[in-house]
């Protein structure tokens, strides 16, 4: 079994950060989050459950979530790889980027989610495919910007590195029909870009 890391980037710190940054979840979306197979997610969650960082809730809603301990040395373990790593700047210049670009993120979902016609707003019921396709044209747009934050944060931080393939996999399958991919699963476009939203304020400190 896996030993707990303590101030690397190792397994140990990828599972316990995105717990932090998805909230209560089970293995099979960690293992999409951190890019880790499942046996390993899984030994991760043992001995970071031994330490005390994360417990599990049974029943119907049952998921792997951070205890106060483990927001509390999620905190300082990023910092600790941010301050080792000397990418504060660089990290700070991104998130700075990816605010730029998030007013436009938003709007694009409503737009999905969305549509007014003849003054009237209602839900997009997704039978117009040539609005669903202008849609999603502009989400394509975006994600040619947003890679380009994406690089400056994996240069910075390797572990950043995997929401640049998250990204373009949700694009991929809704263009292929699998429209839960943009808004409406937690493996969705938006669902990863709030996830990258949190990541950077975790990282940086910085409060909601």
């Amino acid at each position: 079994m896996n030993q707990p890391e303590t101030r690397t980037t190792g397994p140990g710190l990828l599972v316990l950060h995105a717990l932090r940054c998805t909230g209560a979840t089970g293995p099979d979306r960690l293992r999409l989050v951190t890019g880790l197979d499942a046996f390993d997610v899984e030994s991760e969650l043992i001995d970071l459950g031994a330490a005390g960082l994360v417990t599990r809730t049974a029943g119907p809603m049952s998921g792997w979530w951070l205890t106060d301990a483990g927001r509390a040395a999620d905190a300082e373990r990023i910092t600790d790889e941010l301050e080792s790593a000397a990418a504060r700047t660089a990290v700070t210049a991104a998130y700075e980027r990816f605010l730029v670009l998030n007013p436009e993120l938003l709007d694009l979902c409503r737009a999905w989610q969305l549509r007014t016609v003849d003054g009237v707003v209602s839900a997009n019921n997704h039978r117009d495919a040539a609005y669903d396709a202008r849609v999603l044209d502009r989400f394509a747009d975006l994600d040619r910007r947003a890679a380009t934050v994406c690089a400056e944060l994996s240069a910075a931080l390797p572990r950043f590195g995997r929401y640049r393939a998250r990204f373009a996999g949700a694009l991929e399958w809704a263009g292929s029909g699998a429209l839960e991919y943009v808004t409406d699963s937690t493996a969705s476009y938006h669902t990863i870009w709030a996830e990258l939203h949190e990541d950077l304020l975790a990282t940086l400190g910085i409060p909601r």
